[in-house]
């Protein structure tokens, strides 16, 4: 068992685990995808700070960063306490300074907790993460990564830039359990962080998962979290109900037995339900 897996074993919803670049990022956050801008974002975002959570996920594309800013400022927390994500579009990549500035200004923040290239667009996914490179350098965000990037693009990354992304955020789930990407980027230090990790309520109902749920007394989406933690996978779970973003962090009271882990683990059928980047060259 390596360091990492120590660390989220013996967890707390206030806990972090270090980045290759000594930051600390908490493991299990709220994201905001699909949360409609204004009072219904600004209300999910309160909720999970209120119940605990410190790190909040969104993204240019998602149109609702001034409405994270918003929530964040109306929490009264210090800065320094939540961890804040966003994201670099596609078309914008090519303007990568410029999306940064209209993103931090839209949040209403000093700086970035963290940056991530949103997809691996063949063209210009490296020279923005130049660009990126050089806004972390500058210390306007803590950390820089990316998001739905597979082995490949990892490897063209690596081989042609100077600093190896922090986290790689991707579509992870047990249906979706991309073991050899997971372990390529534990080899590289790389922290994985999982979007869409209930796979947006359409296996909750599983039978394997609710056979499980039952053994252990817990709701079968503290399940497929907890499935992700003790996979040392940061779950960003998205909720508008404050019932169930109070629920999806209260996955560190209970650990998954290996034999039950094994049978989540079995339950990988390739099932995605967010955009496919394994065809992008």
């Amino acid at each position: 068992m390596n360091q990492t897996q120590i660390i989220f074993m013996s967890l707390t919803l206030s806990s972090a685990v270090k980045l290759n670049n000594g930051v600390n990022m908490p493991v299990v956050g709220l994201g905001v995808y699909g949360i409609t801008p204004g009072k219904q974002t600004e209300k999910a975002v309160l909720d999970a700070l209120g119940f605990g959570y410190r790190l909040i996920d969104t993204a240019a594309l998602y149109e609702n960063e001034e409405s994270v800013g918003k929530a964040i400022k109306e929490s009264k927390l210090k800065r320094e306490e939540i961890f804040v994500t966003t994201k670099l579009w596609n078309w914008d990549q090519a303007f990568a300074q410029k999306a940064f500035g209209e993103s931090k200004k839209k949040l209403g923040l000093d700086y970035i907790d963290l940056y991530l290239i949103h997809y691996p667009v063949t063209k210009t996914r490296v020279d923005a993460w130049k660009v990126m490179e050089k806004i972390y350098e500058k210390g306007q965000c803590k950390a820089i990564g990316v998001s739905n990037f597979m082995v490949n693009h990892l490897e063209d990354l690596l081989s042609k830039t100077s600093i190896v992304p922090t986290v790689n955020q991707i579509e992870f789930s047990p249906f979706l359990y991309r073991k050899e990407l997971l372990e390529y980027c534990r080899k590289k230090k790389i922290q994985v962080e999982a979007y869409s990790p209930l796979t947006r309520s359409v296996k909750l109902n599983h039978e394997v998962i609710v056979e499980i749920a039952q053994k252990y007394s817990k709701s079968t989406a503290q399940i497929m979290l907890r499935w992700a933690i003790q996979h040392d996978v940061i779950p960003i779970p998205k909720s508008v109900h404050a019932k169930r973003i109070k629920e999806n962090s209260k996955v560190f009271d209970f650990e998954i037995k290996k034999e039950d882990m094994k049978a989540l683990d079995g339950l990988n059928e390739d099932f995605k339900v967010a955009w496919d980047p394994e065809g992008t060259p």
